[in-house]
């Protein structure tokens, strides 16, 4: 008998932390690896914010804060979603957690019982599936391709509900695809859901500041859903907070007391100091920040570049990311092809081969639900970018 739990045995490893580490790892040895596997800006929290957790300290914000999060941060909260996305929040309802996977499974936790069905758009972020199993919920997987953009059809979600589903999980801009769904999109989704009154639906928008040539739409702006609808959202990637973890939800108020009562017994608040940074980030009007513009207008540089970059490529079939810092280009037009001891079966295979021998560290696809991709992110230099291309095209090159 295992000194472990079942839970955690049968739990998968998270593929983007364990590539990364693996980079780290041969970079220790002297190895020159670009990585391109790990979802976090490569820009400095904003003055202002770091500002606002220094004056924190001084005037010692250092105690046990409210389980739900100071309430200065949680009318920011509402404010913001009032003002970005038209929504309206109480204070009651929003719930501040350590970043935002905490915040889901938190709701998670709160929601889901042994057997209820989770449905999970495919490509995927690859905790969501294994955060449901480890709740004892059932992942019901919906599978877009390339050749929609990695967007579900309504007909394709009107399918996947049965009466044993609970819950939606939904994300929009998307990791690891960069897709980003328009609004009559999400309008045909939300007929479907209408006629569903029994399942929920959680909206991860985390990179909802990092868009490109389509605005950002919230799933919650549809009123008949609002019952209905929690939002995750956090500071981690439009405010370049990755290390403040710093996440939340807003939710309809029984959900939110559920959650706050996990919280209470599992971890109680979050920072103190990072929760007062927090106030500050929410109080940025994204139209105005010039620090989330000039990121923005960044990382779309990056993903024109890389994305011309990777066309050069053959066997390489890339779309056009709206949204967040990845492209997840399909190399299934590779597979079956050889190079020493490696055989091209996967996006696994592909990242495998991609890292031992480019020396360039991004993710392949199976984690995220698509065994035909990899995951690039661009949350680089455009000279690191440059060059990683450059090693993927002669790697590449090789097979046959």
């Amino acid at each position: 008998m295992s000194v472990l739990s079942n839970r955690v045995l049968t739990m998968a490893a998270s593929a983007t932390l364990a590539m990364s580490k693996r980079s780290q790892e041969m970079q220790a040895q002297g190895i020159d690896v670009i990585n391109l596997s790990i979802g976090e800006p490569d820009f400095n929290t904003p003055e202002v914010i770091k500002e606002a957790g220094i004056a924190a300290i001084k005037n010692n914000f250092t105690h046990y804060p409210p389980v739900p999060g100071y309430m200065d941060l949680r009318q920011a909260i509402c404010q913001k979603l009032k003002r970005d996305n038209g929504v309206d929040f109480e204070p009651s309802q929003i719930i501040v957690s350590n970043g935002g996977k905490h915040a889901l499974i938190n709701v998670l936790l709160a929601m889901i019982n042994p057997g209820d069905e989770v449905i999970i758009p495919a490509p995927y972020w690859v905790s969501y599936p294994e955060m449901v199993k480890f709740v004892e919920g059932k992942p019901v997987e919906v599978r877009a391709t390339i050749e929609s953009d990695f967007k579900i059809t309504p007909a394709q979600l009107e399918a996947a509900i049965t009466p044993k589903t609970k819950l939606l999980i939904f994300n929009s801009p998307s990791n690891p695809t960069g897709m980003v769904y328009t609004k009559a999109e999400l309008q045909a989704l939300a007929d479907v859901l209408k006629k569903h009154p029994n399942v929920y639906i959680l909206a991860d928008e985390i990179y909802e500041l990092i868009t490109f040539d389509c605005p950002f739409e919230s799933f919650a702006q549809f009123s008949e859903l609002k019952d209905r609808m929690i939002i995750m959202n956090g500071m981690s990637k439009g405010f370049a907070m990755t290390g403040w973890r710093m996440g939340y939800i807003a939710a309809p108020a029984e959900i939110a007391a559920a959650c706050n009562k996990v919280q209470g017994q599992m971890t109680s608040a979050a920072s103190c100091i990072a929760q007062k940074a927090s106030v500050a980030a929410m109080q940025q009007d994204p139209k105005q920040s010039a620090d989330l513009k000039n990121m923005v207008a960044s990382f779309k540089k990056r993903r024109d570049l890389v994305r011309e970059g990777l066309q050069t490529v053959p066997g390489f079939k890339v779309n056009l990311p709206t949204g967040a810092f990845y492209i997840f280009p399909d190399v299934s037009a590779l597979f079956g092809k050889k190079y020493g001891k490696y055989t091209i079966n996967s996006g696994d295979d592909m990242a495998e081969f991609l890292l031992d021998e480019a020396h360039v560290a991004l993710v392949g696809g199976n984690s995220f639900g698509d065994s035909n991709s990899i995951r690039i992110s661009y949350a680089t230099s455009e000279e690191k970018l440059k060059e990683s291309i450059r090693r993927i095209k002669e790697a590449v090159a090789k097979l046959a």
